[in-house]
């Protein structure tokens, strides 16, 4: 029974890296918050809720990338 258990650990453990890193990086970046509100001038208006899932999502698999060494090859010319 224990086996069953832990099978689906591992399979697991990758999403569970990234939605760890995800967490990360929003709370450090302010990825997925709205725009406090300010005085004068604003530039753009609010995002939308839609936006933020989108942004999250598109963060999320850029981490999932990132855990499962995916991502953009370090030090390539462009």
């Amino acid at each position: 029974m224990d086996a069953l258990n832990n099978a689906g650990l591992g399979a697991r453990r990758n999403e569970d890296i990234a939605l760890d890193l995800l967490k990360f990086v929003a709370a450090t970046a302010g990825v997925g918050r709205p725009a406090a509100p300010s005085t004068g001038f604003s530039g753009s208006a609010a995002p939308k809720p839609e936006e933020h899932v989108t942004q999250l999502l598109e963060l999320y698999s850029r981490c999932l990338k990132a855990v499962e060494g995916k991502g953009p090859e370090t030090g390539a010319a462009k």
